[in-house]
């Protein structure tokens, strides 16, 4: 089968085509055919994409852990879906990821696929849906009435952020670029701030969730927003080995989940939760996706490699 797999180290990393054995699943797996993956442009520099579980040194990964597809073959007590059934999810980090034509997930990974969405629509939804539902309803706690800053509301996490925490009853705040200004307003941001103009800690204050998908000098100046006992949240990959334990007790990575993954596919299916692609690129084209060098590009939700013609 065609993938993109990482080359050997070099001063920028990049993807090379290569024809390696289709995986099989094993018992409790499930092989994916690939027809979308998402695409998370840093995810080539993470401890799984360079390293095995047992610390030895990997190379040749696939990336690209989120996908949508059908399901080509079901592994021995691997119960919840058949062949042929339309799938979106996720993977294991260390495993071979879905910038392939085919994957393995398990089922505790996935969901059906939401009615109306293309697999392209679909493929941009695991990891920043999932990401924002667990960063807000099981880290944060948010409850209804309470205030919630977003950094980086246009991007393939903060877009999902904002609509559950709408959705959810909470205020929502949300710094954005100046052109993506009325993009996060329609998404339910009731303020906006253009984070190159203005300085969000001038202006805020008393806010009970910050959720953060920019790190550095933003993080730090958002501690200072929060209220008495608010809670911080963020996704930056650079604070994975910080030694602050504040920042270490905000910090987390996304992880699969089945049941979420169905009830954000109901709210997609409702029109109460939309995606927004940024750019589709074809699979032969999957290393411009990851090392910037895509142009036609909105700036605004996510970026996805179309695996099927």
């Amino acid at each position: 089968m065609k993938a993109m797999r990482l080359a050997d180290p070099g001063a920028t990393p990049a993807l090379v085509e290569e024809n390696i054995p289709q995986p099989q699943p094993g018992r409790g797996e499930l092989l994916i055919q690939v027809h979308a993956t998402g695409v998370t442009s840093k995810e080539l520099f993470w401890y799984p994409t360079t390293h095995k579980k047992s610390g030895e040194r990997r190379s040749r990964a696939v990336p690209g852990h989120e996908f949508s597809g059908v399901v080509a073959a079901v592994g021995e007590d691997a119960p919840g879906f058949d062949v042929g059934q339309e799938v979106y999810g996720m993977n294991d980090w260390f495993s071979d990821g879905a910038t392939a034509e085919y994957c393995v997930t398990q089922p505790s990974s996935i969901a059906r696929k939401p009615a109306g969405l293309t697999h392209v629509e679909a493929a941009s939804v695991p990891i920043g849906a999932l990401t924002a539902w667990q960063g807000l309803f099981d880290r944060a706690k948010l409850q209804a009435g309470e205030r919630v800053l977003v950094h980086g509301g246009a991007g393939a996490v903060g877009l999902f952020a904002i609509q559950l925490a709408r959705f959810h009853g909470a205020h929502v705040v949300s710094t954005a670029s100046a052109r993506n200004l009325a993009f996060v307003s329609s998404l339910g941001a009731e303020e906006v701030f253009d984070y190159q103009a203005t300085r969000f800690e001038e202006k805020l204050s008393k806010i009970d969730v910050v959720f953060d998908t920019v790190g550095g000098e933003t993080l730090q100046r958002s501690w200072g927003v929060l209220k008495p006992g608010g809670r911080m949240i963020t996704i930056a990959a650079e604070n994975e080995a910080t030694t602050d334990e504040r920042v270490k007790q905000a910090f987390f990575i996304v992880e699969p989940n089945h049941e979420q993954l169905t009830r954000i596919g109901k709210l997609l299916e409702t029109g109460r939760l939309q995606t927004v692609v940024d750019a589709v690129l074809p699979l032969a084209q999957a290393s411009a996706a990851y090392t910037g060098e895509v142009k036609e590009r909105r700036g605004r939700g996510k970026l996805v490699i179309a695996v099927a013609a």
